[in-house]
Order: C-alpha cells, then structure tokens, then sequence
C-alpha cells in the first residue's frame, strides 16, 4: 500500500507543479502580497513540485520525497494562513471566504499527513 500512496502523491504533486505554469495567473493570487516576485515563486514552487514527485516516484528515494513533499506543502500553510487574515464572507471566489480558508487548511493538513505516511513507511 505505501507504494501506490506514494505513486498517486507523486502523480498529483508532477500535476500540481504543471498546472503552475499551465495557469501561472490563478496561482500568483495564491501567493500572499508580502512576498516579493509572485511570478518566480509560483515558477519556483511549480518546480519544486515536480522535483518532490522525482523523488516519490524512485523507490529508494521515496523516505526523503516523502519528508520533502511534507516540508514543501507545510511551507504552503502560510499562503492560507495569510488568506485567513483577510478572509470575507462577501469575497466572490470561495476559497477567499472563511469558509473556503479552513477547507484549504483542512485539506492541506491531510496532504501533509499524506506525506508523513508516505515517509514513515517507504522501506
């Protein structure tokens, strides 16, 4: 089972880091106002996805994609925690409502936890 776990975390995270320089726009409004150069992160996140995905999906290397993806998606958190502080139930898109900002975390958590047991039980 921790085979197929960490194959599917690598197949979402290659797809999430392409899907950053399919739709570069919609992942700067991601990037919080007080982090210079929300181009290159998003580039640079997008790669850093599908580097960890590398690794995931290398038998012996699946330990340290796992902890690599864990770290990685933590450092996701103050993204949504930053969004949390500006959070309005009139905002127009869900996910920049209250509502949207603890499903973000919530599901975040899960991919992190995801990660940790992919980690814990890579051989």
């Amino acid at each position: 089972m921790h085979t197929l776990a960490a194959i599917v975390l690598g197949v979402f995270l290659v797809t999430a880091g392409a899907a950053h320089f399919a739709a570069p726009a919609y992942f700067r409004t991601l990037v919080p106002a007080w982090v210079p150069a929300p181009g290159a992160v998003v580039a640079a996140t997008g790669l850093a996805e599908i580097a960890v995905a590398g690794l995931l999906m290398a038998p012996g290397l699946r330990a340290a994609g796992g902890w690599a993806a864990a770290a990685l998606i933590t450092g996701y958190l103050a993204s949504h925690l930053d969004a949390a502080r500006h959070a309005h139930a009139d905002r127009a898109r869900f996910i920049d409502r209250p509502a949207g900002i603890a499903a973000r975390l919530a599901v975040n958590t899960a991919y992190i936890a995801w990660a940790v047991a992919v980690a814990i039980t890579a051989p």
